[in-house]
């Protein structure tokens, strides 16, 4: 459960909410990725986050859409992927990710998708730091499939500045 909460406020930071947004922080972007710091509570939080560069199919109507990588030192939290769909996902059909013939599965909750163990996380950030593109898939609610291409431009120098940024 906490995995959720921490992943549903990088989600807002992300989204600029007002009240959070005033007080994150944008440290650099680097290549298709920024990278923000927040602050909250004296917990520290420090993600990496991209929007896909395109989406099918195109007539689908969503809210936005981001690729999150979080680190929560307090928790001992390191590259936490979290995904905002930007569209509720059938929560019996897992969100997938793939990244040079490599895929993963990921769980859903509301218009969130997440990796369920850590180990996994890892393996999809090594694979992200090799890559060139990253792509996502999720079914709504009402059945429709969407494909997200994101850029994988960036990433490596992202991670690290992120990682710098919660010391």
């Amino acid at each position: 459960m906490k995995k959720l909460s921490r992943a549903f406020i990088a989600m807002l930071v992300g989204l600029g909410m007002p009240a959070i947004a005033q007080s994150a922080n944008f440290i650099e972007k680097h290549g298709d990725w920024s990278v923000y710091a927040h602050e909250a509570g004296g917990k520290k939080t420090c993600f990496a986050v991209a929007k896909p560069r395109s989406s099918k199919p195109k007539n689908v109507r969503r809210d936005p859409i981001f690729f999150y990588i979080s680190d929560w030192p307090a928790d001992k939290v390191v590259n936490e992927i979290s995904i905002k769909m930007g569209y509720p996902l059938r929560s019996t059909v897992p969100v997938e990710i793939k990244i040079s013939g490599k895929a993963f599965k990921l769980f859903s909750k509301d218009e969130g998708a997440y990796v369920e163990k850590t180990a996994d996380e890892q393996q999809v950030v090594t694979a992200m730091k090799a890559g060139s593109t990253m792509v996502v898939q999720g079914r709504s609610t009402r059945g429709t499939l969407t494909t997200d291409e994101y850029s994988l431009s960036g990433i490596s120098k992202a991670l690290e500045a992120i990682t710098k940024a919660c010391q």
